[in-house]
């Protein structure tokens, strides 16, 4: 077990050195110069210049690189061309923001993910069954985007009962779950969010769970005399891994890929800053949030992998 955590985490390094590298390079392949956003019209030639050594934007690629990612390596991930505030503030803040309709469209969409394609499996054909795949379909086929535009049309403008932006009537930049005035805001989010997961993890746990029950060892089990509930038990357990790596992707997509949603609802997370950053070229800020995000997403699939070895004994003999 200890030695396939280790290669596990050993073999997450040279990704996250690879994702680094992506990181880097990609926001110097938009087009414009983030310094003409820094300075007026009328600069002068040696005023671009002395901004330029100031931000080590004269130095060649390789160069910059290098003393980012030492810079990041210490928690150090430069400092934003706009509020010229450190990156690192910025980006954990939006972090936590963002974790806060990711977790809770995790626990909405998972726990009834799992409950639904468990039953559904078991009842193979019949109404439960339907009624799953149907809320599958719909899931998978929405558009995020367009669910949270209809979401704010109903119960934000039609019925007025939701509020449709932001993450407080105060503007505030904390979010507290005990708080009714504030977790109102987030629930539209999180509903948004948690539709794609819904369907994915659905599907994925109805299949897993029906090639489950129809392996040879639930027939033995059968014959032995076991409980339905006793063998619904096993052929979950057996099926878990599989349900797990999907879980495992679901929510990396749910922590990166939430900028149409965020944007939407002036929600103040990473997606809603990675937006800002793109539109007003702040390199720093756009390479730190990216690199955040996608380290997020290995160190997720890393967590996945050992979970996996909790309950699968074939992998733990790897």
């Amino acid at each position: 077990m200890w030695i396939y955590a280790i290669q596990r985490t050993l073999y997450a390094i040279p990704i996250a050195v690879g994702v680094s590298i992506i990181c880097f390079g990609l926001v110097y392949l938009a087009p414009g110069d983030p310094i003409q956003s820094l300075l007026p019209p009328d600069a002068t030639v040696e005023d671009v210049a002395m901004i330029r050594r100031l931000y080590g934007l004269d130095q060649p690629l390789p160069i910059q690189y290098l003393e980012w990612l030492m810079r990041a390596l210490t928690g150090d991930l430069g400092t934003s061309l706009q509020t010229n505030r450190p990156v690192s503030y910025e980006v954990f803040n939006a972090l936590g923001n963002t974790l806060s309709i990711a977790i809770g469209a995790v626990l909405l969409a998972f726990i009834l993910a799992f409950a639904l394609g468990t039953l559904a499996a078991y009842n193979r054909g019949k109404l439960i069954d339907k009624f799953a795949t149907g809320i599958s379909a719909v899931g998978i086929s929405i558009p995020n985007y367009w669910l949270a535009i209809v979401l704010v049309i109903v119960f934000a403008v039609t019925f007025r009962v939701l509020p449709a932006t932001g993450m407080g009537s105060g503007g505030s930049e904390t979010f507290n779950w005990f708080d009714w005035n504030q977790v109102k805001y987030a629930v539209l989010p999180m509903l948004t969010l948690a539709m794609i997961p819904l369907g994915v993890v659905t599907r994925s746990t109805r299949s897993a769970v029906a090639d489950t029950l129809g392996q040879d060892f639930v027939q033995m089990l059968r014959a032995k005399g076991l409980s339905n509930v006793a063998i619904l038990t096993h052929a979950v357990r057996n099926a878990l891994p599989q349900i797990l790596a999907v879980m495992g992707l679901q929510l990396g997509y749910l922590i990166g890929g939430s900028i149409l949603i965020e944007t939407i609802f002036t929600w103040p997370g990473t997606g809603f800053l990675m937006s800002k950053a793109i539109l007003t070229r702040d390199i720093p800020l756009l390479q730190g949030t990216i690199l955040v995000l996608a380290l997020s997403f290995v160190l997720i699939n890393l967590v996945v992998d050992l979970l996996q070895t909790l309950v699968d004994p074939r992998i733990k003999r790897a």
